[in-house]
């Protein structure tokens, strides 16, 4: 295991270098090493790897999406209002039904397949947004007008409605039913995810606060005794 994992660490850094130098964006060199070393070409991945490489890639999404919950600027998102929330579902949805219109007579796909690839070339890729709408917020691109934000909160709620639709039309196309309560998951998943990080923020400050309250006398005490004995030693 240790092998593979030094092998896709030193690979994708070589090939996401070398597209860099070619003004390419690096995560493709990084997606092509784990093609190149995947089983489908050269296969020199243990198969514990393989076997974990969903567990891998929901480590990965958790800690892309925490980076871009913790650079958000919540008041620049306040002063943007409707066009944040616009972000966040506009755009899916008007690629969903472009794909619906456009994929049958073009492609001689149903419309029911359509509506699944829709739903599949929707979704936006954090991986993605989110390393470069950080760079923005760094260099003060678009900071005033808060764009580097609204693009990071639209791409994030983003995946939760077209994943709900994505669900919705795999069901259907399996022969099952669809529920109007399948929706409600949108917002449930929005609010739900709101409330479980404020209330993991408020904890988290309150473990702080409470740890410094408890070691800064500590600490202050500790010194003094300290500073005591280095007198006595003196004297």
């Amino acid at each position: 295991m240790l092998t593979s994992l030094a092998l896709i660490f030193l690979t994708g850094l070589f090939l996401g270098w070398v597209c860099r130098k070619c003004h390419l964006p690096g995560l493709l060199g990084m997606m092509a090493a784990g093609i190149l070393l995947g089983p489908c070409v050269l296969n020199l991945l243990d198969d514990s790897i393989l076997n974990i490489s969903s567990d891998l890639r929901q480590i990965a999404l958790i800690i892309i999406l925490t980076r871009a919950g913790l650079s958000l600027d919540i008041e620049g998102l306040k002063r943007a209002g409707r066009p944040a929330a616009l972000l966040c579902f506009v755009p899916a949805s008007f690629e969903m039904a472009g794909i619906v219109l456009l994929a049958p007579p073009l492609l001689g796909v149903s419309y029911l397949d359509a509506a699944v690839m829709g739903a599949v070339l929707a979704a936006v890729s954090p991986a993605v947004i989110v390393p470069k709408m950080l760079r923005l917020t760094e260099e003060k691109w678009g900071t005033k007008k808060s764009i580097p934000q609204m693009l990071l909160a639209g791409a994030s709620v983003d995946d939760v409605f077209v994943i709900v639709f994505f669900t919705a039309f795999m069901g259907l196309e399996q022969g099952g039913e669809v529920s109007p309560l399948t929706l409600l998951q949108i917002p449930v998943s929005i609010i739900t995810g709101i409330a479980a990080g404020l209330a993991c923020g408020h904890l988290v400050l309150t473990v702080a606060v409470l740890a410094i309250l408890i070691t800064a006398p500590l600490g202050a005490f500790g010194i003094d005794l300290l500073y005591r004995r280095c007198l006595e030693q003196e004297h």
